[in-house]
């Protein structure tokens, strides 16, 4: 199976610092959590704010996704969070 990125809707969660979005295997959701070190290496100059990391997630979903793709083809789970020694 492939993962793929056909929902581009993603969140901030302010609590634990974190974009989450989502890819699909086949019928299967798989959740992703881009930490908050992760979007500043990739943004430096990005606001430290939820309106910067999902501006800083947006510019550089194709980077996000790649890595994402490569860390799941790895081992394969229902969830993962991404930290910036992802990229």
């Amino acid at each position: 199976m492939t993962l793929s990125f056909p929902n581009r809707s993603r969140s901030y969660d302010s609590v634990r610092r974190r974009v989450r979005f989502w890819g699909h295997d086949s019928a299967l959701e798989i959740q992703f959590f881009l930490q908050e070190d992760a979007l500043r290496k990739l943004a430096r100059s990005a606001p430290h704010n939820e309106a910067g990391f999902l501006a800083a997630f947006d510019e550089r979903v194709d980077t996000i996704h790649e890595v994402a793709t490569r860390v799941y083809t790895r081992h394969r789970l229902d969830a993962y969070s991404l930290a910036a020694s992802d990229f």
